[in-house]
């Protein structure tokens, strides 16, 4: 796959370089290349990095469908996970313009309630495993768990009543995201690393550290099963 990719990059760079709005000559017996709209001669041209994702194998195709099943759930709530990063990062710098604790407070409750109330009803019809897999995505995006966002944008009373809410539906706001150690984050990581790709999402860079490739490693050489459950 690596020498395909090779291949296909060299194929790609000659045939740039063919272009009839795209001119080489020579100076002092070193090659340049004109690109049209640019007045500038180059020597070289960077091309983009390209990753090449390992394809995934499964055991059978009830671990193939449960991927599948983890796929569009995943997909489905990663768009309100990519909100709270966007959100988050506003409210941050905006915050560090205001100089009175009041003034923090009241708008940090102004950004909490607009959100609750534009996107509320949305989340609400959201099944369990989904609710579970947003939680994780919102560590992923910001480095912090749903519950320390909500304690730091309101109080500790209120986020430790929602994990309790949380809880009765068997959803912990304190879930974290690691892909290195749990098989569903590796598997929702390669979602999102495929999916970001092939640009059918657009994304944020993780605020964790850790390897995909070293997460792939590791679960490859065991059985990759996706999550069972059908909520």
């Amino acid at each position: 796959m690596k020498l395909i990719c090779l291949l296909f990059l060299g194929f790609t760079f000659f045939g740039f370089a063919q272009e009839p709005d795209s001119l080489q000559v020579d100076f002092e017996n070193e090659s340049y290349i004109y690109i049209e709209g640019d007045s500038i001669p180059k020597s070289s041209i960077v091309l983009d990095e390209v990753t090449v994702l390992p394809k995934l194998k499964f055991e059978n195709y009830w671990a193939n469908k449960r991927y599948l099943i983890l796929r569009r759930k995943t997909l489905k709530v990663y768009p309100y996970a990519k909100l709270a990063a966007d959100r988050l990062e506003s409210l941050n710098k905006r915050l560090e313009t205001l100089d009175r604790k009041s003034d923090r407070k009241a708008y940090a409750k102004k950004i909490q309630k607009y959100i609750e109330e534009e996107f509320s009803e949305e989340l609400k019809k959201l099944t369990r495993t989904e609710g579970q897999i947003l939680v994780k995505l919102i560590y992923r995006q910001t480095g912090k768990t749903t519950f320390d966002l909500i304690k730091q944008l309101r109080s500790g009373w209120r986020a430790f009543w929602f994990n309790t809410t949380a809880s009765l539906f068997n959803i912990s706001l304190k879930e974290t995201y690691d892909p290195i150690e749990v098989e569903e984050d590796y598997l929702i990581e390669d979602i999102l690393l495929r999916n970001l790709q092939s640009k059918d999402i657009e994304g944020l860079e993780t605020a964790l550290d850790f390897n995909y490739f070293e997460a792939h490693k590791k679960w490859s050489s065991q059985k990759t099963n996706a999550p069972t459950n059908k909520n």
